[in-house]
């Protein structure tokens, strides 16, 4: 068993300016800051008389502490019942980084450099008040922006804590549904349509890189065409068809862009193989490359690649 990290008395008021800073990311404390003492140690829970206090019930009474030393911070969890989470991973005890992400209960927290100035005491009422003003609908559920927390990462620590619900992300034109069960993910939906296969469906909705996620109660009843893959392992895959799309569409209009048959068409259609002429009767049909693709089983960046082909060999052309 490894020896507990030595630590000195937390000061509770003066001292030295903060090291780091603690800012939720997510949570009913979302947008609170919270900072750490430059020596000494600060514990979280739910319990009133401790430092830093989360009030729900997948926290613990104590559940963690947070350490800093010569300069140094580290987490160290207090026996909690539900676990702490650093970048995707339980841990016991960690050393912390600037821009780590801690997950605590249903909050993200993010280590930061200094903070806002404000004392522990003054950190501690205004995470308070913060609570108290959040309506009971809205702390139900966990909720953040993707700007801040990566989707990649926020399914990661999801899979590590085995979280079980349905993940929704809004931007201002798409929104997407994850559906996870013990922090697999089993299913997802593209704006409502179940018709785009699910992994396809993912793998869209996992190239959102801004907007908004939360976390709603779990899927009722069955699920349809269930994703049998791993966390990890759909991860790995949506991130390799996503490196590939974005190698096509540096040479692609807009995917939102009207595109359709040139007129008048010169290039000769008997000179097209089935595959090709599957993907260019998807976009006659969609109006925009993101229509076809949607409309198309395969993997987005194939049917990218041939209609690049298609418009570079004059058969298409943006509108």
């Amino acid at each position: 068993m490894e020896p507990p990290i030595p630590t000195k008395s937390t000061p509770k008021g003066g001292g030295e300016p903060p090291l780091y800073a603690l800012k939720f990311i997510s949570g009913k404390y979302q947008g609170g800051e919270f900072p750490l003492p430059a020596e000494g140690e600060a514990v979280i829970g739910r319990s009133s008389d401790l430092d830093m206090v989360v009030v729900e019930d997948m926290v613990s009474r104590r559940h963690a502490k947070f350490i800093t030393r010569d300069g140094e911070l580290h987490l160290e969890d207090l026996g909690s019942t539900n676990g702490s989470f650093v970048n995707g991973e339980r841990v016991s005890r960690a050393q912390l980084h600037e821009g780590d992400r801690i997950l605590i209960g249903t909050s993200i927290l993010k280590v930061t450099r200094g903070g806002s100035g404000a004392s522990m005491e003054e950190a501690r009422a205004g995470l308070q008040q913060m609570a108290s003003g959040k309506r009971t609908s809205q702390v139900r559920t966990m909720t953040g922006s993707i700007g801040e927390v990566p989707l990649p990462d926020l399914l990661q620590l999801f899979s590590a804590s085995k979280k079980t619900g349905v993940l929704v992300i809004t931007t201002e034109t798409q929104s997407g549904r994850i559906v996870l069960e013990e922090g697999r993910v089993v299913h997802a939906v593209l704006d409502g349509r179940e018709e785009v296969p699910p992994v396809k469906a993912f793998c869209r909705i996992l190239s959102y890189n801004e907007g908004t996620f939360d976390m709603e109660p779990p899927h009722e009843g069955s699920v349809p065409d269930e994703i049998g893959m791993s966390t990890e392992g759909l991860l790995m895959e949506a991130m390799r068809q996503l490196d590939e799309l974005r190698r096509v569409q540096e040479n692609l209009p807009p995917f939102s862009a009207p595109i359709g048959l040139t007129t008048p068409l010169r290039a000769k259609l008997r000179d097209l193989i089935s595959d090709e002429l599957d993907v260019l009767q998807a976009v006659i049909n969609g109006g925009t490359i993101e229509e076809a693709l949607n409309l198309l089983p395969g993997h987005d960046y194939e049917a990218a690649e041939v209609i690049e082909r298609l418009l570079r060999s004059g058969y298409l052309s943006a509108r």
